[in-house]
């Protein structure tokens, strides 16, 4: 093939809508304040059919409480506009072994049958505590949500892209790390940081396993993003170590992960990237 050394002006003048076509599933997107919301309204914007997945009794357990999952949708299909992408959603509890392959197929499904991006946002959050605090349970259970079940949906969507002609492109996977192994780690959530370390681990080698479906893999750490899990002076002392003086916003890294899954990201993967806007740790 012989190599050219600019695109053409066609090229460069490219559609609009870089995602028109594909297809991708988004995890975690229960809450209009989280990220996984954030990204889904960039991929439907972009012009990809999006599947979004929801477990709401996580949310509803925690200190800000679960969101309305008939306004997330009608927020992402609001982005989607006249695109002519599909929105699509469904519940899943991803600690269960078999939740991630069945969420997968279920994703494929509702978007005609194939699956190109896979968007793994979910986690088990909430301060787990230091080293003393941690016992098996804890650690099974970070492990179960925020490791496992990421894995296991990136090898159900590599079975997918598998059985598609080869080389074909738009295959994209982004899973979502913490910031554990920058300056300070995270010595209050030792089993958090444990399990999202091993997703930053993992990313060379999924990429490396992926590369014959034409699939990129590719980490990013979203550094603290406001999703309403902090307010008052902890809110502003944040603020404050952070060059812009604001803390990351949501659309953030959803901007990052939304270019990761266009043509334009092809020749990145295997990559661990902060999107911190130069948080001072």
């Amino acid at each position: 093939m012989p190599r050219l050394p600019h695109p053409d002006t066609a090229e460069l003048r490219r559609d609009r809508l870089p995602l028109r076509g594909r297809t991708a599933l988004v995890t975690g997107a229960s809450r209009r304040d989280g990220i996984g919301h954030a990204v889904a309204r960039r991929l439907a914007a972009y012009g990809a059919s999006v599947y979004l997945h929801h477990h709401v009794p996580h949310d509803a357990a925690k200190p800000w409480g679960a969101d309305r999952i008939d306004e997330v949708i009608a927020s992402v299909r609001e982005a989607a506009g006249d695109t002519g992408a599909t929105v699509a959603h469904g519940p899943g509890d991803l600690a269960d072994p078999e939740a991630p392959a069945e969420l997968v197929a279920r994703a494929a499904d509702a978007l005609g049958g194939r699956l190109d991006i896979l968007v793994a946002n979910h986690a088990l959050n909430g301060c787990d505590g230091p080293l003393d605090a941690l016992d098996a349970a804890m650690l099974d259970a970070h492990w179960a949500v925020d490791t496992r079940s990421v894995l296991l949906l990136v090898q159900a969507h590599a079975r997918l892209r598998a059985a598609l002609p080869p080389r074909t492109p738009g295959g994209r996977v982004v899973m979502m790390t913490s910031g554990q192994d920058i300056a300070g780690g995270m010595p209050g959530e030792i089993a958090y940081a444990l399990q999202k370390g091993a997703l930053a681990s993992i990313t060379r080698s999924l990429a490396t396993t992926l590369a014959e479906y034409a699939v990129t893999v590719n980490t990013v750490n979203p550094g603290p993003v406001d999703t309403g899990y902090l307010t008052g002076e902890a809110y502003d002392a944040v603020a404050a170590r952070f060059p812009a003086g604001r803390w990351g916003m949501p659309d953030d890294p959803a901007r990052l992960i939304a270019w990761l899954a266009t043509d334009e990201a092809d020749w990145i993967t295997g990559q661990v990237i902060d999107s911190e806007g130069g948080f001072r740790r």
